[in-house]
């Protein structure tokens, strides 16, 4: 008896211990794929296009996280070269890109110019600013521009020197926002971080007018009214390039997933995504 009563115990031992540990395997599921994050530093006036492209490519590239930092190009420069991590860096002027080339720090053959963009010069939709452009921007009672460092507000300051409203300057972008105002006759300028931020001061109607891209106004038709779009032959082209940037702390499969990436929003079918931003395409 008492045999037969250690074998059953024995028995039910083994049958809970194998419920057990078959209901461990059942329950446990399968970790989820770790995946390839690729930061992408994009200047600001990129960002509504970039959110398009992000949600296309990872749609595709599902085991693919891009991670956009859209921002002014000079202070995504600056963050670059104290260390931020970085995999691509999409500029809105040649000048930050060409710093970090000059560093060593873009991947070699990377680099490809791909969009074009225009100088706008915006108001309220119902103002009654007798500003007609920027020849006479002078008029306005407060501006809101971008600083030297930005890139709409250096092509803004080199337009103004072609105009004759400013002084020829060997770098336009060291010009001063206090002697952009004193050389307008004193009018109240508003100092922006980005073009995003120019383009909220002037819709926001805390600056008359303002100066931006002409693909930062889509989407914003109910908010501003466009008073001119300055041609090239004023503002000099403004080329976009992108490059995929040396990231030390990049593996294989990160620093593969740039590449990819540069490639997909570089290639002839992203053209109509730019289009539809108000991007100029035709950059050789």
């Amino acid at each position: 008896m008492k045999k037969f009563l250690a074998l059953a115990m024995a028995f039910a031992m083994i049958f809970v211990l194998a419920a057990c540990g078959g209901g461990s395997s059942d329950s446990e599921e399968a970790a989820p794929a770790e995946k390839t994050t690729v930061n992408v530093f994009a200047a600001a006036s990129l960002s509504a296009v970039m959110t398009d492209f992000e949600a296309s490519y990872e749609e595709v590239h599902p085991d693919v996280d891009i991670v956009v930092n859209a921002d002014s190009s000079g202070a995504l420069l600056t963050q670059i070269q104290e260390g931020a991590p970085c995999d691509v860096f999409f500029s809105a002027a040649q000048k930050q890109m060409d710093e970090l080339e000059g560093a060593g720090m873009v991947v070699e053959g990377t680099r490809t110019n791909v969009v074009n963009n225009q100088l706008v010069v915006v108001t309220q939709p119902d103002s009654d600013t007798a500003v007609t452009g920027l020849a006479d921007i002078g008029k306005a009672k407060s501006i809101a521009l971008a600083d030297g460092s930005v890139p709409v507000g250096k092509y803004t300051r080199q337009a103004m020197i072609n105009l004759g409203l400013l002084a020829e300057a060997e770098d336009p972008a060291a010009i001063t926002t206090q002697e952009v105002s004193d050389q307008l006759g004193g009018v109240e300028i508003s100092e922006q971080g980005n073009v995003s931020k120019v383009l909220s001061a002037v819709e926001e109607a805390s600056c008359e007018v303002g100066t931006t891209y002409l693909s930062d106004t889509i989407g914003h038709e109910d908010g501003v009214k466009i008073l001119e779009v300055v041609g090239y032959d004023v503002t000099g082209n403004i080329i976009y390039p992108v490059a995929q940037i040396a990231n030390p702390d990049a593996d294989d499969a990160e620093s593969a997933a740039a590449a990819d990436f540069i490639a997909y929003i570089t290639n002839d079918d992203a053209k109509a995504l730019y289009q539809k931003y108000g991007f100029d395409t035709d950059v050789e």
